[in-house]
């Protein structure tokens, strides 16, 4: 790790009479555009759609004076001297090819939010990677409260970080997620500590490369005060650490499902334990957990907690209290939740894999599956995901508009794997695909839905999707 002296706070920016165009209005653009405006500053905000809802946020940010300028977002408006965007917006936008050759900077709701933190603003734990980002971050604050401190889960979770910043409530420390997107527009973001859990191929069409987006993850180690963790088994997240520019001090910590080396979490007979915030840690483990206490005690979900549990430990959280947070704690809905038991059969919806990795680390945690899988593939191929999994594949069941990809590596990797192919996008195509993964199972088996794909071909989300999968598990029972 670099060790280049970055101070903590990032430097002040006067917004009054600044022109600042606002970048998409939506769920972080319209508070954006309200805040800068309450600063002081000419705010014009420009759009690419002019839908109904469009329409209707533009009348509540004019009524305030601010411009709006709906199904024109390319053009950079004159006299800007600051951008700050919806985290979606790719980089590659006409808007921000003008606004580099003009000399604007862009930023996005994050870093608007952090240079908006007062001087005595709580410290933010951050976390990023492909696959487990919420459920950590949700574990990490249910550990912060455990022990006593005010805190929230706030970020890419759903709640804006310019709300709770700006917010009338105090609190000691903030575990935040951050998705690639707002990390890529968030320049001087400084964690006191931070992790990437996971690296795999996504949201490539919008990074452009593997390599952007490895880089676009890896801003959220510089930096960092106490310490960068990072995955043992995922070697590029250590690769992350190496290259990050840190604080002084700052460390490297691994965590593990493995036991532990010195400076790292791991497990050991059944124990999550540290060997890394200990004295004498070449000799010395403290017992944190066991992995009973998490729910569920899926592999991927164990990694998750250990993450948690060390940038608990690197705020300086007592062993007592990763215990107690990691029992509190109980998942979002559609990760890895049990349905029903029907006939032997376990029915299990993680609807929330929508992607590849995603769905290896589900389809890791069973012995014999029937799996649910298909959907949209969004640039996915599935040849790695299927040969390394088939060895525990009973059956599979396809469904949605690419579920063709996954059938020819099925073809190719599980050719004695049972397929059934669903043509239907209707309301009872998962009630058909449920009856049919029950045909295919046996006592003793898993029914998974885990899809690997986006949802919106056939579901508005993968929450309705997961839904129905759990109403067609009911209906069968019954």
């Amino acid at each position: 790790m670099g060790s280049g002296q970055v101070t903590s706070t990032s430097e002040l920016f006067d917004f009054q009479g600044k022109h600042v165009t606002v970048a998409g209005l939506g769920v972080s653009g319209v508070p954006a555009a309200k805040v800068l405006h309450a600063r002081g500053a000419i705010v014009t905000v420009v759009n690419d759609g002019d839908d109904a809802r469009a329409r209707e946020q533009a009348a509540e940010l004019r009524a305030l004076g601010i411009t709006v300028r709906l199904g024109d977002g390319a053009t950079l408006p004159e006299g800007t001297e600051l951008i700050v965007t919806a985290p979606g917006w790719k980089p590659d936008k006409p808007l921000f090819t003008a606004a580099a050759e003009a000399g604007v900077p862009v930023w996005g709701d994050v870093e608007l939010a952090w240079r908006l933190r007062g001087p005595d603003a709580a410290p933010w734990l951050a976390v990023t990677g492909t696959n487990g980002k919420t459920t950590t971050v949700q574990m990490l604050a249910s550990i912060l409260k455990a022990a006593g401190l005010r805190t929230a889960a706030v970020g890419n979770i759903g709640v804006s970080l310019l709300d709770v910043v700006l917010g009338e409530e105090r609190y000691d420390v903030l575990a935040v997620e951050l998705s690639s997107y707002q990390l890529h527009w968030a320049p001087s973001l400084r964690a006191h500590s931070a992790a990437v859990l996971n690296l795999a191929p996504d949201h490539l069409d919008w990074h452009g490369s593997m390599e952007a987006y490895a880089r676009d993850k890896g801003r959220i180690y510089e930096g960092n005060r106490v310490a960068c963790v990072y995955n043992v088994e995922d070697k590029a997240t250590e690769d992350l650490v190496r290259e990050a520019d840190v604080e002084e001090g700052c460390r490297a910590i691994g965590f593990t499902l493995g036991t532990p080396a010195p400076s790292q979490l791991g497990v050991v007979e059944g124990i999550l334990v540290d060997r890394a915030f200990v004295e004498n840690r070449q000799k010395n483990a403290q017992e944190l957990a066991e992995v009973s206490d998490i729910d569920p005690p899926a592999p991927h979900n164990i990694a998750n907690a250990l993450a948690a549990a060390a940038l608990a430990r690197a705020f300086g959280v007592p062993a007592r209290a990763v215990r107690e947070g990691l029992k509190a704690f109980r998942p979002d809905a559609h990760r890895i939740a049990h349905v029903a038991d029907v006939d032997g059969v376990a029915y299990i919806d993680d609807s929330k894999a929508t992607n590849t990795h995603a769905a290896e680390a589900s389809l890791a945690a069973y012995e014999s599956i029937v799996w649910i899988a298909g959907g949209l593939a969004k640039g996915a191929t599935f040849d790695e995901l299927v040969a390394k999994s088939a060895k525990r594949l009973r059956g599979a069941v396809l469904i949605g508009a690419d579920r063709a990809l996954i059938r020819d590596a099925l073809a190719r990797h599980a050719p004695e794997v049972p397929v059934v192919d669903l043509d239907r996008t209707d309301t009872g195509a998962m009630l058909q695909a449920v009856t049919e993964a029950k045909r295919l199972a046996q006592p003793g088996d898993t029914v998974l839905l885990a899809p690997a794909c986006a949802s919106m071909d056939m579901f508005t989300n993968y929450n309705q999707r997961g839904d129905a999968f759990a109403a067609a598990v009911r209906e069968l029972g019954a």
